[in-house]
């Protein structure tokens, strides 16, 4: 007992804080190097090992693993971190066994799914992506990381950067859309928000960017399937979300579920060191995502001790949930088939992350209880949230002026979304109160103020299939079904809409139709909702679409049958609130989409960048040719393009200009556009430019975005808008995978959208 009890205070007189210093002022201990160096020459190799493994705490799964007796396994030093445990007194409580009951005293890093908001909830990212303004989507991610540290939480899994082209995928909600270069400048903004480019703040916490690698690619836009692509192609189109995540200092990467060349990520020593360590200088840790490593188990890659080895030797340091690495890494070291200083450098990383965070400083640094009570879901917080999700919103038809909204009359709100709060902040928001949230009701009732009468049905259920809309609202997010038959929630809805001026349809998917585990074959709106539409528009009242969803739609025969449809998203826990101010105008949208809607889900992937093949459509009517690259029963082009949205207002594009044709590699080229409102609102404009280059060594897409700014423009103003262009922007991977840019003719395009087809052209020389 005397014996132990030494330990106990050599550990804590070593690590330098007493439990007696709990939430007062953090004493200095040692520089990083030395401090850790230290520590791990202390460390035995169960702690070690304890150090690479991740539970949950059990408050929230997303699987089908548990961990029971982890409070056992903290005291011995067997666990690294929790995730998934919510406020300051069960961290708190946590972190006490860590520093008080386990040998060496190593505090625990305490993880979360924070991915668009904290109690404070932000749109889904793929809508935060369609504000186009990175400031925005900075300050989303920073008041998330202050909300989460006021609660104890100092790591988030996010930002999710995975580019997808395929919206069959139900994770294209987590991601930013289709295109590499805004997808790495949106990846910079959220690390940047979370890590403040200072960890030893108090509200920031450690960013971990996911799925490494190539996750948004599953064949048939199943989650969790196989992915096979060439890598010259990882390179150009998929990579540079996660390079610029690391380029901006990441703490942390999470492995993607998938294959790559065959080879499960979580054991890819290609992706995980050759790429990721030696090519990018990555200096953080590695996780797995959930019970990531005995997954290689069922692709046939080996055992449970097998598929652990292969894990740590591609360089992943953190075992999610798994337990291969506590339970097997021990034999596969007697057995030479890892190395003492390969789990050393491991648990090195997860120590140094944890110093660089403050823990050693002061375990409990983030259990501030006046924090906890003073900086969540405050009105300052709710009031940005509600900005931002307005801005969010992409306008995708006004047909007739329709939009906005007068603050005046008879409005009939109908549809199984409209009084839907839980279903507002959208999925993977597991930290937000739904009860807190604002449904579309409720807004609209605050913001058409007294004068406006609003009316309110259901219409109809989510789906004509209970099981299916059962499966759709999961998590709590009940739409609360409706028992009646169709015929008699129709009735109803039409009584509603006689009294009415106008109608505003909330349709669309629920929260969890999208997001992991929830691809789709079909995209369209459920014809429960269709058949709902249909009878509104008979009516003959001017119908207003407000579509929610976490992806691309096909919407042909709304767009062709609705004369305006405002695209929602999932907007937050103040989407109630901004989609009101949107429809009536208090804010004129501004939103351009991040992801190509298709016209049929055959026409998947589908997506702006794409190549020419050598039988390209000669023609721009969308017309069938005869051997050539087209289908026959549908047109090529979207219904929507990348980069469209439509605004209140009108801008119009003039005098593209370009200070040279000429460039050489050390050149900068200017290139200008006047953009002119020629509308009656105040208006923004996302300006985008495009460039294709003309001839390469390989084939190179037909347009690529590589600049945009987001500019405001007063009711007839005009402002000349400059992009600079250098070799960079030039450059891609060719056939050996270096990054080059090789001279000859380039044409760029300016303009609101990737249609953009305002032109002007240059050569690149030597």
């Amino acid at each position: 007992m005397k014996k132990t009890l030494i330990v106990i205070l050599l550990g804590s007189a070593f690590l330098g804080y007493s439990q007696k210093k709990q939430n007062k002022k953090a004493v200095k201990i040692q520089p990083k190097t030395e401090f850790i160096s230290e520590l791990l020459s202390k460390m035995t190799l169960d702690e070690k090992l304890g150090q690479l493994n991740l539970p949950t705490s059990g408050d929230i799964t997303t699987g089908q693993s548990t961990s029971s007796d982890v409070a056992i396994k903290i005291a011995e030093g067997k666990v690294g971190g929790l995730f998934n445990i919510k406020s300051v007194q069960k961290i708190r409580e946590a972190q006490k066994i860590a520093v008080e009951k386990s040998r060496l005293k190593i505090p625990l890093i305490f993880g979360m799914d924070v991915i668009h908001g904290y109690e404070t909830t932000f749109p889904i990212p793929l809508g935060l992506s369609c504000t186009w303004d990175m400031n925005l989507i900075e300050r989303s991610a920073q008041i998330a990381a202050q909300e989460a540290s006021a609660d104890g939480i100092n790591w988030t899994f996010s930002p999710m950067v995975d580019i997808s082209r395929d919206p069959r995928w139900g994770r294209v909600s987590e991601g930013s859309g289709e295109d590499p270069y805004l997808g790495s400048q949106i990846a910079k903004a959220m690390v940047n928000g979370y890590q403040q480019n200072d960890l030893s703040k108090n509200n920031s916490i450690l960013s971990c960017v996911k799925h490494f690698a190539l996750y948004g690619a599953p064949e048939g836009g199943r989650d969790y399937n196989t992915v096979d692509m060439s890598r010259i192609r990882m390179f150009n189109d998929y990579f540079p979300p996660y390079k610029a995540a690391v380029d901006a200092g990441v703490g942390s990467v999470m492995a993607s579920f998938n294959e790559i060349d065959g080879i499960p990520a979580t054991g890819n020593k290609w992706l995980m060191t050759d790429v990721l360590r030696k090519q990018w200088g990555f200096k953080g840790f590695v996780v797995t995502d959930f019970t990531g490593i005995p997954e290689m188990i069922a692709h046939g890659i080996g055992d449970l001790q097998t598929v652990s080895a292969m894990s740590l030797n591609a360089g992943v340091e953190m075992d999610m949930v798994g337990d291969g690495f506590l339970s097997t890494l021990k034999k596969s070291l007697d057995e030479k088939k890892v190395t003492i200083e390969t789990i050393d450098n491991a648990v090195k990383l997860i120590l140094e992350a944890k110093y660089d965070l403050g823990l050693f400083h002061d375990p409990y640094k983030y259990c501030d209880d006046k924090r906890a009570k003073t900086e969540i879901f405050t009105a300052d917080n709710r009031k940005e949230a509600r900005q931002i999700a307005a801005q969010s919103l992409v306008l995708l038809k006004n047909q007739n002026q329709v939009l906005p909204l007068k603050k005046t009359g008879t409005i009939a709100l109908i549809g199984p979304l409209a009084d839907a709060k839980e279903n507002m902040p959208g999925t993977w928001s597991v930290a937000t109160k739904m009860e807190n949230a604002i449904s579309l009701l409720a807004g609209i009732k605050e913001v058409a103020g007294n004068s406006t009468k609003v009316l309110y049905a259901k219409g109809s259920n989510l789906d004509y299939d209970e099981t299916f809309e059962t499966n759709a609202t999961m998590f709590g997010k009940t739409l609360n079904r409706d028992p009646r038959p169709k015929e008699e929630l129709i009735a109803e809805a039409l009584k509603v809409a006689e009294q009415s001026d106008i109608i505003v349809a909330a349709l669309g998917e629920s929260s969890e139709m999208s997001g992991e585990s929830s691809s789709r074959t079909n995209l369209e709106i459920p014809q429960a909702q269709k058949d709902l539409l249909n009878a509104l528009l008979k009516t003959g009242k001017p119908v207003v679409l407000v579509l929610f969803n976490g992806r691309p739609l096909v919407i042909n025969d709304e767009n062709a049958t609705v004369p305006a449809i405002l695209n929602v998203w999932f907007a937050g826990s103040e989407a109630g609130y901004a989609i009101a101010d949107v429809l009536f105008g208090d804010v004129n949208p501004s939103g351009k989409l991040t992801t190509t809607f298709p016209r049929s889900v055959g026409q998947i992937p589908i997506y702006y960048a794409h190549k020419n093949t050598g039988r390209p459509l000669s023609n721009t009517e969308g017309k069938f040719e005869k051997f050539r690259s087209n289908y026959i029963d549908e047109r090529n082009e979207p219904l929507f393009p990348f980069g469209f949205g439509l605004s209140y207002t009108t801008f119009e594009y003039s005098s593209l200009k370009i200070s040279s044709d000429k460039m050489n590699f050390s050149d900068k080229l200017k290139v200008t556009v006047d953009v002119s409102n020629t509308g009656n609102f105040d208006g923004k404009e996302t300006v985008q430019l495009y460039i294709r280059d003309l001839v390469g060594s390989v084939t190179r897409p037909v347009k690529e975005l590589k600049g945009f700014q987001k500019i405001t423009l007063k009711k007839g103003e005009k402002q000349t808008v400059t992009f600079e262009i250098t070799v960079e922007d030039l450059k891609f991977y060719n056939s050996d995978l270096q990054s080059v840019a090789e001279p000859g003719q380039f044409d760029i395009f300016v303009g609101g959208s990737s249609t953009a087809d305002k032109k002007v052209s240059f050569e690149l020389t030597k």
